[in-house]
């Protein structure tokens, strides 16, 4: 079977602290509500999201999202990957579409780290942007939709260099608007569907966040919103939903976990325009290796190339075996 690229950067399904329900959109009605300071959000659990999701409670459209933030650095000790984006769509069972711009910060399995700026356009897979990105970079995105067409633009204030494209597809999403720092996925040329480690950024706070619908323009914690405060877990995401879950796109049925690591977002400031995701290790992550010869490749054999030239082992952790995958894997956000 060939390669098949990426479908985006929502590959997990996120499963509600409550009952998740198998059919129809959204969240389960029983989802435990918080107060998010000036917000109050149902708390929700992904695979590989965290972040905030917002919802118009009339239903009408999202045309704008838009935020900032400062690139974080991550640590060159730990192999991982991470991305940190806003974006209109993909939040329900229904979705086929997440349009969104953001910037990624992966560290190689030999500590070498890279930081990059990029768009996508699911289920077309991610381009690169031609705009350099520096840790503690001020960053600031926005996603424009009008009809099919989709106008991304990332600016970098600190560098005072900018990218805008306008850009067409065929089914915009814009049922969600979304601020997110995320764990990127894999997926093999079988179809199994890996969340792949998450990289230590510490921490990154998003500000100035605003979306608009039916030409209102308002902050997370604008009335008009139905809000998700969601914290990314490795056991939020097993498997796939029944009927083609949330974050889960069709024709991916088995999702596993590469990355034990988590992350949570705090509430929203008082102003509803800012809230902080920071990184937590796990235990596994941190007591140590264990044999990288079983169960696959051995932890030195190559990345996740898209020509499939090299397979990917990641070491164990305490006492259990590594873990190993062919050659073949498209990695994506």
């Amino acid at each position: 079977m060939s390669t098949k690229k990426l479908p985006g950067r929502r590959l997990l399904p996120v499963l509600a602290l409550g009952t998740l329900l198998a059919l129809g959109g959204g969240f389960a009605a029983d989802a435990a509500s918080a107060s998010a300071q000036s917000v109050n959000a149902q708390q929700e659990v992904s695979g590989n999201w965290s972040g905030y999701i917002a919802q118009n409670s009339s239903g009408q459209s999202f045309s704008k999202v838009s935020g900032s933030w400062t690139q974080p650095s991550v640590s060159s000790s730990t192999q991982g990957y991470s991305a940190f984006w806003v974006g209109l769509g993909g939040a329900s069972q229904q979705s086929g579409s997440l349009e969104q711009v953001g910037t990624a910060a992966d560290t190689s399995v030999n500590g070498q780290t890279t930081y990059y700026a990029w768009y996508e356009l699911v289920p077309a897979a991610e381009t690169k942007l031609d705009l350099a990105i520096h840790p503690g970079d001020q960053m600031a995105g926005s996603v424009t939709v009008n009809g099919t067409n989709v106008t991304i633009s990332l600016s970098d204030k600190t560098t005072g260099q900018s990218v805008t494209k306008t850009l067409t597809m065929s089914n915009p999403d814009t049922s969600s608007a979304e601020w997110i720092a995320e764990a990127p996925s894999a997926q093999s040329p079988s179809g199994d569907v890996q969340a792949l480690l998450l990289a230590n950024f510490g921490h990154v706070t998003f500000t100035n966040t605003s979306a608009t619908a039916g030409g209102h323009t308002g902050s997370i914690s604008d009335p008009n919103w139905t809000v998700q405060q969601v914290s990314l877990q490795p056991s939020g995401a097993t498997g796939a939903l029944a009927g083609g879950g949330r974050f889960n796109p069709a024709g991916l049925e088995g999702v596993s976990q590469l990355s034990s690591a988590g992350a949570s977002a705090s509430s929203v400031s008082s102003d509803g325009s800012s809230f902080t995701v920071t990184y937590s290790a796990s235990t596994a992550q941190s007591s140590g290796a264990g044999s990288a010869s079983a169960g696959g490749y051995p932890a030195s054999a190559g990345g996740y190339p898209a020509d499939g030239s090299s397979g990917y082992g990641y070491p164990g952790a305490d006492g259990y075996p590594g873990y190993g995958y062919p050659g073949g894997y498209v990695y994506g956000y």
